[in-house]
């Protein structure tokens, strides 16, 4: 898919400088510049490899004031590094999204995944569980007994939802993420230490991504 300068600043409410019908189709470092790729300048350390990139259009702040002559289309906006980021979301977007449930997958009867929902290979969905539209369930994935997931979230393999646990929409958890599991929870005995029972939940609203291999255990 392609787009003009043109329509990029629209989009991000910049300005043009150069040619407003010159397109892109990918991204590129700046000093990695290819014809048909867009780059961005946000940090002033990189403002020389301006001056000879290949890339059709740069994305630079208001302010920038160029030393040398510019051979690409410039597109002016606020903050360019913010501005890359909205365009990659866009990108990301636009790419085909699975649907359906692997035949390697468990979901168990009493489960329910929501429309437009994937659930990869060797990915568990247990009793009474909820997975709401459009989400991406890996392969892997462990989403435990009565646990609840939200519309368009994201797992990525190997991530494991202990049961009870509430997790909201939009949410991305990556690779190795835990939660729910037990926090540490002994108290001292004469014999040593006795475990208490974690029987609390964790709950994970809106808009929210961890990283890989993060745990986030479960309340008391």
């Amino acid at each position: 898919m392609e787009f003009s300068a043109k329509q990029i600043a629209e989009y991000l409410g910049g300005t043009v400088e150069g040619d407003e019908n010159a397109s892109v189709k990918t991204f590129a470092k700046i000093e990695e510049g290819v014809k048909g790729a867009i780059s961005f300048l946000a940090n002033p350390h990189y403002a020389h490899y301006l001056y000879d990139t290949q890339s059709s259009i740069v994305l630079v702040n208001k302010d920038f004031k160029p030393e040398h002559e510019v051979h690409t289309t410039l597109i002016r906006v606020e903050n360019a590094y913010e501005a890359i980021a909205r365009l990659l979301t866009l990108y990301q977007s636009t790419m085909q999204k699975r649907t359906g449930i692997h035949p390697l997958a468990c979901v168990a009867e009493t489960a329910t995944v929501g429309e437009g929902s994937y659930v990869g290979p060797f990915a568990y969905v247990g009793e009474h569980a909820v997975v709401g539209k459009g989400c991406q369930i890996y392969a892997g994935v462990v989403i435990e007994e009565r646990a609840t997931v939200g519309d368009d979230c994201l797992f990525y393999p190997n991530v494991s939802v202990y049961h009870d646990c509430k997790i909201g929409n939009r949410v991305t958890l990556h690779s190795g993420c835990v939660i729910g599991a037990d926090g540490f929870g002994f108290a001292p005995a004469a014999d040593g230490y006795e475990k208490i029972p974690q029987i609390g939940i964790v709950s994970i609203e809106d808009d929210v991504e961890i990283g890989a291999n993060t745990c986030v255990d479960r309340s008391t």
